[in-house]
């Protein structure tokens, strides 16, 4: 029988979360392929985990696959919501609201619906039914379509500097292979790229491999948006008689002016140089100047007491 996604992971139902990320850590560090290159069976386990976690790790659907409604690849497990009351038939087939009960189903003709593949254990197949000469009797019967492989998760953190300018990102996949992923536009922190044909193989075809994409934290830049934000500390003097300093972004250091007479707080624009938006456009760096004050220079402490100051800046506060 095959393992249920606590199971993979080596956990009992009811995990929290903090101890299902821990044990996915711990095996997806033992599994990697890149310290397996010799050993196919542990490129499957680590497919096979990183599958357990990503759907573990959604709440919503681990709430669903915890009551039964979904199965270990995220898939329905019954048609019609999970049972068959309250539907009744009519002239464009089941409706909700219904009465309780199979009566309720059109089965018959062309337009009625084909169930004789949900209820052939049931009833003992097509054939048995039919000699029953029951209700059930006029099933037709229908040959199972065959099944692509299953889909494959994996979890891609990249640095946040690649995630601004889109920089293809090298993976490597359960099989060992190795691609170079392209980063779409308008790429967000939890965006899910979809590799057709990269899962796993099945009766008719290979699955897909599904990347989610986490966009590390940056010690100096915060997203806001399509643009990002930067604290940039500046002298007294730059501040006074304005300045061209140099300050980082995400591809590069740039000049930037800070005009004359420049207090802390003032935000100053770097165009395009923030995230791209699904249409293209690029978003800004929003530059937050903080104007810096030595704690112990004389020169300063003397300028100031002899300077009569420039009025008071609260005045607008009322105080």
């Amino acid at each position: 029988m095959a393992l249920d996604l606590y199971q993979r992971l080596g956990l009992k139902r009811g995990a929290s979360e903090a101890e299902i990320k821990k044990a996915y850590r711990s095996l997806a560090k033992q599994l990697h392929p890149d310290r397996n290159k010799d050993n196919p069976n542990a490129a499957k386990r680590f497919g096979e985990v990183t599958s357990a976690y990503d759907l573990l790790s959604d709440k919503d659907k681990r709430a669903r696959y915890d009551r039964g409604e979904i199965d270990e690849e995220g898939n329905p497990k019954m048609p019609f919501g999970g049972g068959f009351g309250g539907y009744s038939a009519g002239a464009g087939g089941t409706q909700p609201g219904g009465p309780q009960g199979f009566e309720n189903f059109n089965f018959g003709g062309t337009e009625g619906a084909d169930l004789g593949d949900l209820f052939e254990g049931l009833f003992g197949g097509g054939a048995a039914g039919q000699q029953r000469g029951g209700r059930f009797g006029g099933f037709r019967q229908r040959a199972r379509m065959p099944q692509k492989g299953a889909d494959v998760a994996y979890r891609l953190k990249i640095p946040f500097e690649d995630a601004v300018a889109l920089k293809p990102q090298r993976i490597t996949l359960a099989d060992g292979k190795t691609i170079d992923l392209k980063l779409p536009k308008g790429l967000e922190d939890g965006t899910r790229i979809r590799l057709a044909g990269k899962g796993e193989e099945g009766p008719d075809g290979r699955g897909d491999a599904i990347v989610t994409i986490e966009i590390a934290p940056h010690r100096l830049f915060t997203r806001e948006g399509t643009n990002i934000r930067l604290d940039l500390p500046v002298t007294l003097k730059e501040a006074v008689l304005g300045a061209k300093v140099k300050v980082p972004t995400p591809e590069g250091p740039v000049m930037l002016s800070v005009p004359k007479g420049t207090s802390s707080g003032r935000v100053l624009r770097l165009k395009e140089r923030g995230f791209v938006a699904k249409d293209g456009r690029r978003g800004d760096q929003l530059v937050t100047v903080e104007v810096h004050v030595p704690a112990d220079d004389a020169d300063l402490q003397r300028f100031v007491e002899a300077w009569n100051g420039d009025g008071n800046p609260r005045a607008s506060f009322g105080v």
